[in-house]
Parts: structure tokens; C-alpha cells; sequence
């Protein structure tokens, strides 16, 4: 059994991203909110909850089994970042528990590159060669501030040719509301972004719909990865497959991960 056969015929549900071109040496999943032991809010409508996050209040005892029963699954432990809504990209050689960023890049075979999410947006990278992996972690902030695009300069440095995405499970544009700030703090990076939000007038205020995916697709384009898949969830809008932040507050996390099969 190889390490890919290994995330099927189990009892963790997974999304198995469906992106065309992607080299057979690489491996991408993302969990869901099932699977796992967590209650609670935390929980699933079938049982225990696959909380990944470690920083929500959970047990931590769940949230223990709950990371040992994924990387029992994965060719390397995850070592998650400590994710601070920015646009830092670090290398996978420089990951330790704690660091603070929003996107590890690897090309080392066997080193899973995660991310942690609940309505943010989970990106997921691999060149078409194989040889460089990346996961983001894209929240408003992070998207305006350039996290996309610094992890697709990090993936070039470390000799990616042409780069896939993949847009995983994020608030969608039906249930994002955002005030005048966020689409300021867009378009004056890059005003092509200003129809990706759709305005709500209020006697009092104007506020927007904001597309996530729409957002990271235009940002993308422009920093050169024009092959991008996914972008068809909403986490607000799915209570039973996915936690979300902005609909219930006290949640869980999901992870988004990628690696390269150490066997190829």
C-alpha cells in the first residue's frame, strides 16, 4: 500500500482536490468536519469532530487524536504554522511549531505543506513538473497584502516552472459581507478586483458581497498561475460538512495539505 492508498477506504472523509495537469507524484487533501473525536461545538452531525485547530478551546486531548489520526495517514507529521492573517511564505527546511506565517512551500518529497481554515481560503500549489509543492492560508488581509502572490515568488525561487491552484473549501460570495474597508484595501492594489464585489445599500451604510474566490483568481492571474481549480463550496453555507468561523463563532479548524510522494 503506498502512502496515496492509505487516505482511502478509511473512516476520514476527504475532499480530493480535482485539478487536471497535476503531476502523479503529487498528493493534496482536505478534511472536513467529520472524522474525528471532538464535541461539542466542535463535533459532527454523525459524531466526533476532526478539529484540527488547536488555538479554538477545544479539548486538547481530542485535538491530539484528532492530528495522530491524520498524520498516521500522511508520510510526514504536519507541523502547522501559526497563522497570522500576513503575507509571509516560508520555506518547509524552516518550519518549526509555532512560526508565524500563512504559506510553507516545499520541494523536499514526504513533507506535507498544511494550512489551517474556517471561512478563510485554503489555496493549494504544485508546479507542473512536480518538483515544488505550496499551501496558503488566505484570509482578506493576507489576500490584499500579497500572500498569493509571495508564495508563488517562494515557489519560483525554489524552481517551479508553470504553477497550478487549487482554491479549497472558503466563505462563499453569497454569505461574505464586508464593509467599505475591505473593497478599498483591494482595489487600491489592483483595480480589476472591484467586480468581485457586489454592493448592499443600507440607509445607513454601504456594504458588499465579496467574492474570496473571485479575489484570489484575479490576484493569481496576475501573478502569472492562470491554471486554477476549485472554488465551488461555501463553508457558512454547508454546517454539516464544513466548521465555519463567521456562522457559529466557537468552531473548529479544517486543514488543507499537499506533499510530494516520497516514492517517486
Amino acid at each position: 500500500m503506498t502512502i496515496s492508498d492509505s487516505l482511502y477506504g478509511q473512516d476520514i472523509p476527504f475532499i480530493f482536490p480535482d485539478w487536471s495537469g497535476l503531476p502523479s507524484s503529487i498528493r493534496a487533501v482536505s478534511t472536513l468536519r467529520d472524522g474525528g473525536v471532538s464535541q461539542g461545538v466542535y463535533g459532527a452531525a454523525s459524531g466526533g469532530g476532526l478539529n484540527l485547530g488547536d488555538h479554538v478551546a477545544d479539548d486538547p486531548v481530542a485535538v491530539e487524536y484528532n492530528r495522530k489520526k491524520i498524520n498516521r495517514l500522511l508520510p510526514s507529521d504536519v507541523i502547522f504554522l501559526s497563522q497570522v492573517h500576513g503575507n509571509i511564505a516560508v520555506n518547509s527546511n524552516n518550519l518549526r511549531p509555532g512560526l508565524e506565517a500563512d504559506a510553507v512551500v516545499s520541494s523536499q518529497p514526504g513533507k506535507v505543506c498544511a494550512v489551517l481554515t474556517a471561512d478563510c481560503l485554503p489555496v493549494l500549489f504544485s508546479d507542473v513538473t512536480g518538483r515544488v509543492v505550496a499551501a496558503a492560508h488566505a484570509g482578506w488581509r493576507g489576500l490584499a497584502a500579497g500572500i498569493l502572490q509571495n508564495t508563488v515568488d517562494q515557489m519560483r525561487s525554489q524552481g517551479a516552472g508553470e504553477i497550478l491552484a487549487w482554491l479549497g473549501p472558503a466563505i462563499g460570495p453569497a454569505q461574505f459581507e464586508v464593509g467599505q474597508d475591505v473593497f478599498n484595501a483591494f482595489v487600491s492594489v489592483n483595480e480589476n478586483t472591484a467586480n468581485c464585489f457586489l454592493e448592499k445599500r443600507s440607509s445607513s451604510q454601504i456594504k458588499y458581497l465579496a467574492d474570496i474566490y473571485g479575489l484570489a483568481g484575479k490576484l493569481l492571474t496576475g501573478a502569472g498561475v492562470t491554471k486554477i481549480f476549485g472554488g465551488q463550496y461555501c463553508t457558512v453555507s454547508e454546517p454539516e460538512k464544513f466548521y465555519s468561523y463567521r456562522r457559529d463563532g466557537v468552531t473548529g479548524r479544517m486543514a488543507s495539505m499537499i506533499w510530494i510522494e516520497p516514492d517517486q
